[in-house]
């Protein structure tokens, strides 16, 4: 894999500074930009596509259980359970690809990182609703280092109390992390985006600091889960 971004400059020699907080408070949102040329994101999104162990999305909301288009999976250094919405799923161990994009993530933030939970979105159809990350085995304020790849999304952010709202897009070959308190204080969601067709893959790099189950809060069942 060849790495071509140098410092805060972008592959089109655009200035950026992954220190900037996106969020105006209660909370820390960096955006890196492309950290991958468009060759090795292709090749990273086509591997992806192909070799993941890919389920169809399992959700029981008011006792009826809802199988969702948008895909997912869940990899990690130990059989961890990861649950939400009443679904509980077991790590997968590592494969090749996610070691090498779990140590490029790690290289670029400083952070270290067990787990990551990847999903599947095949058109701009598929989306995911306003939630917080709010598993009680993540490391407390823990970073969680978020790559794309494959169609560019909107991804927005809602404060829980003030209702403000950030929004960026992700790029191709991109990564976002979020840490501190951004969990505790905001929501965020994908969008739907009808006219989008090509699919968009996305790998959210975690740190589980226990075995047992973790819940993940999607308080807004009014936004689609699929």
């Amino acid at each position: 894999m060849i790495r071509i971004k140098d410092g805060n400059m972008d592959l089109f020699g655009n200035q950026l500074d992954k220190r900037k907080n996106w969020l105006p408070k209660d909370g820390t949102v960096n955006y890196y930009g492309k950290i991958f040329s468009t060759r090795d994101a292709n090749h990273y999104l086509t591997t992806l596509l192909n070799r993941i162990e890919w389920r169809h999305d399992e959700a029981v909301i008011f006792g009826k259980k809802i199988i969702t288009k948008r895909k997912v999976a869940w990899y990690g250094e130990k059989p961890f359970e990861y649950t939400y919405s009443n679904v509980t799923k077991k790590a997968l161990p590592w494969t090749d690809e996610l070691l090498q994009l779990k140590a490029v993530v790690e290289q670029e933030t400083g952070e270290s990182f067990n787990s990551c939970l990847l999903n599947l979105y095949h058109s701009g159809e598929e989306s995911m609703a306003w939630h917080s990350d709010g598993e009680k085995d993540l490391k407390k304020d823990g970073a969680i280092g978020s790559l794309s790849f494959g169609a560019e999304r909107k991804f927005a952010f809602k404060h829980k109390e003030t209702k403000e709202t950030v929004a960026l897009v992700l790029e191709h070959g991109s990564l976002l992390v979020m840490k501190d308190s951004t969990q505790t204080h905001w929501l965020h969601r994908l969008p739907p985006a009808k006219r989008i067709i090509a699919p968009r893959v996305n790998l959210t790099f975690r740190t589980i600091i226990q075995h047992g189950l973790s819940k993940r809060t999607i308080p807004n069942f009014s936004n689609p889960l699929f």
